[in-house]
């Protein structure tokens, strides 16, 4: 007999993840959810759903669960002017200084992100002649795109997500056209080693890293998916590991929140951290 997905199914999975991950599913998206269920119903063999939900709260399936519910979707070099910001006012004179420079992502997702931030990175190094020690920290709550992004191959359809023009795309990547207009790109072992990839949940009371450990953060088009309240403290933490005088990079749909008074805006959605 074949499971059904019913409303009170639907409405059990948002309290669970809400309840695990935070995320936020509202009303409108119930097909989406059922959608979303009946492929966990096949990769998780579900024949039960009092069962499944029970073993859930237990442990059992939650990072399948977690996997089934979350957003991916990225591109290389989205809003590229934040990129371009990076290249043209951070690291001129950051990347002068010995002490090593520190970048968080996160949201890894598929690793479109961290691999154009290390590619930004790497060309920076090179233009300005720089041996400044240089890391990323990538991290997401999905092992699946995790593992994804530690592959570093993908298939770009470059009329969709064109490559930026500014940046010397062979030094990172190997690209081999497939089509007019699709390309394969692999990344290059240089930049992989700037990259290190960890789970993460954002839900956790603090993150293990130290307070104004990083220079550089990247949180973007990620806190979208929580409650309006739950965003506010989600923004806190992440912001606390920002030095000052380092750069947040938020989405285009989200604002600093309750951190507004501790920053300066710059431009689209870039903010300079100005006081703890």
């Amino acid at each position: 007999m074949s499971v059904v997905v019913s409303d009170t199914e639907i409405n059990r999975a948002k309290e669970m993840i809400y309840e695990l991950a935070g995320i936020y599913l509202s009303n409108d998206k119930d097909l989406a959810i059922k959608n979303r269920l009946n492929r966990l119903i096949k990769s998780c063999n579900i024949q039960n759903f009092d069962i499944f939900f029970s073993q859930l709260k237990n442990g059992k399936f939650k990072q399948e669960f977690i996997n089934t519910f979350t957003n991916n979707k990225t591109d290389f070099f989205r809003e590229d002017f934040h990129f371009v910001d990076m290249l043209d006012r951070i690291l001129p004179h950051r990347l002068k200084k010995t002490e090593p420079l520190k970048v968080w992502c996160s949201a890894a997702s598929m690793g479109e992100e961290p691999y154009s931030i290390a590619a930004t990175l790497s060309y920076a190094k090179d233009i300005y002649g720089s041996n400044t020690p240089c890391s990323i920290l990538a991290t997401d709550i999905d092992t699946s795109v995790l593992e994804t992004a530690k592959t570093g191959e993908y298939v770009v359809d470059t009329c969709i997500t064109p490559l930026p023009e500014w940046l010397d795309l062979e030094n990172s990547f190997e690209i081999i056209p497939k089509s007019e207009r699709d390309v394969s790109i692999k990344i290059k072992s240089t930049l992989k080693n700037l990259i290190t990839f960890k789970q993460l949940n954002l839900q956790l009371s603090t993150y293990p890293f130290g307070y104004n450990e990083f220079d550089i953060i990247f949180c973007r088009n990620q806190i979208i998916y929580f409650k309006i309240e739950d965003q506010e403290k989600v923004l806190k933490k992440i912001f606390s590991y920002l030095k000052v005088g380092g750069t947040l990079y938020l989405g285009h749909s989200e604002s600093p929140l309750g951190i507004q008074n501790k920053v300066e805006k710059l431009g689209q959605n870039i903010f300079i951290k100005v006081m703890d």
